[in-house]
């Protein structure tokens, strides 16, 4: 009994240290959630409930909390992190423990601790207080609040859709935090939809769809990410389509994100792709400059190991526009190329350690941002380039934009169609036919075509 009072006392003065050593935001997010289970010879033993967490804070901080122990007990000079997903209360030491020791009498390896959860883990860093908002997610940002903060919204699901790292998951990771802390006793689980689909599969190999039947239905909020993953699995679409609707008509909220929006997701049934549309349905859009800013600048307020200064920082937001997720490793790739050398941070050291990255955003421009300059530029709606409408003040710019597509990006051309309104390969091909006979002989249009290319690349 004395030794384990010894222990936790050691335990609290690492405890202690961590929270000096990091700012506030970071000890809550990442050393709060841990506990301890023993110190074993030269080796301290802790548990974290994820093995997202254990995963991140032995590639980020082994080398912090080795040396917090060492400042705790001399003899410690060694860590392990396991995963066990059942403590959770105020008295989470002990419960570790005993969860330690039960898997232990029953041969269970502590690290791959199963999960009776059937949901995935949320990230820890992705919360409200986290995302930085601008005018390309302010309704999705807004709509996400309003469902983390009460039971009932009048919109239900709650769909959002947008480019790959613009923030979707980021915001139903931060519902699902939110929602936690205002209503301890609901029942939320999130995961993405090819999980949705491996359990179901599994529940038919098993002969068990009863169970999986019971458990989603049962739940007070439920998020799927991806659902573009689901688009020609019929089997899989039909369990959601009961699923989706069991909830809702019972009351439960539903939030979804994907690729795309309802009406553009190919191989998903209409009756699926319909019912998407009850709710609200929130476009992502790509950043612009003054977000990706905020967001560099948040992260360099992070850092104290280094000093960034603004040119840099200014630098990045404008040469780096294709996702807030490249935007980030681009960030964390120069801090630590700074850290591990001992090299300060200067606009030189950043074009020189980013030069591939920088190369490739050169050329990258994205359909999304060509559709959004064009309806800018023609001065029409951007849902027009998607809508059925022929007028020719529509019709000329829809062309124009698909033209930019296929010269400007990597993407196919039934991809591109896809991007406006589902239209078929061939229509693409006819705009760019179109464009490049008019260019020779309107000049008017070959300018406006000359000047939004210059606007794409600088």
């Amino acid at each position: 009994m004395t030794q384990e009072l010894n222990i936790d006392m050691q335990w609290n003065n690492v405890l202690d240290y961590l929270r000096a050593d990091f700012d506030e935001n970071t000890y809550k997010s990442w050393f709060k959630p841990l506990a301890l289970i023993n110190v074993e010879d030269d080796r301290a033993i802790m548990a974290a409930p994820t093995r997202f967490m254990r995963n991140w804070l032995m590639s980020n901080f082994e080398d912090r909390l080795k040396g917090a122990w060492n400042r705790a007990n001399a003899d410690v000079h060694d860590i392990e992190i396991v995963v066990l997903s059942g403590f959770k209360g105020a008295d989470k030491e002990e419960e570790a423990r005993e969860i330690s020791k039960k898997s232990k009498s029953t041969k269970t390896k502590a690290k791959v601790m199963s999960n009776n959860e059937f949901g995935a883990p949320l990230d820890p860093r992705f919360t409200f207080d986290s995302f930085v908002l601008g005018k390309s997610n302010e309704l999705a940002y807004a709509a996400a609040r309003r469902v983390a903060e009460n039971k009932d919204v009048n919109f239900n699901p709650l769909y959002l859709h947008g480019g790959v790292g613009l923030g979707k998951t980021h915001l139903m990771h931060a519902i699902a935090w939110a929602n936690r802390e205002h209503f301890p006793n609901r029942k939320v689980v999130y995961l993405s939809a090819e999980q949705f689909m491996y359990q179901f599969v599994s529940a038919i190999r098993y002969k068990d769809t009863m169970s999986f039947k019971k458990k989603f239905r049962n739940v007070d909020l439920l998020m799927v990410d991806d659902l573009q993953f689901i688009a020609n699995k019929e089997s899989t679409q039909e369990e959601f389509f009961h699923t989706f609707n069991a909830l809702v008509d019972n009351h439960r909220q539903v939030i979804l994100s994907a690729d795309r929006s309802p009406s553009n997701l190919e191989g998903v049934e209409e009756r699926i792709r319909s019912r998407l549309g009850w709710g609200l349905v929130a476009d992502i859009h790509p950043t612009d400059y003054e977000l990706r800013l905020g967001i560099l600048q948040q992260k360099a307020n992070s850092v104290s190991e280094v000093e960034i200064q603004s040119e840099v920082l200014e630098f990045l937001a404008r040469r780096i526009s294709s996702n807030v997720r490249e935007l980030e490793g681009a960030f964390n790739r120069m801090v630590a190329h700074s850290t591990l050398i001992g090299r300060p941070i200067t606009l030189d050291m950043t074009q020189e350690v980013l030069q591939d990255l920088l190369r490739a955003n050169d050329r990258r421009v994205t359909v999304d941002e060509i559709q959004r300059q064009v309806a800018d530029y023609f001065n029409i709606k951007l849902s027009d380039l998607s809508s059925a409408r022929r007028a020719r003040q529509v019709a000329r710019p829809r062309q124009v934009a698909m033209f930019l597509c296929k010269q400007m990006t990597s993407q196919s051309l039934p991809s591109i169609g896809r991007k406006f309104g589902g239209r078929d390969h061939t229509t693409v091909m006819h705009a760019v036919k179109r464009i490049e006979e008019l260019r020779q002989t309107d000049s008017v249009l070959d300018e406006d075509i000359i000047h939004l290319e210059r606007m794409f690349s600088t």
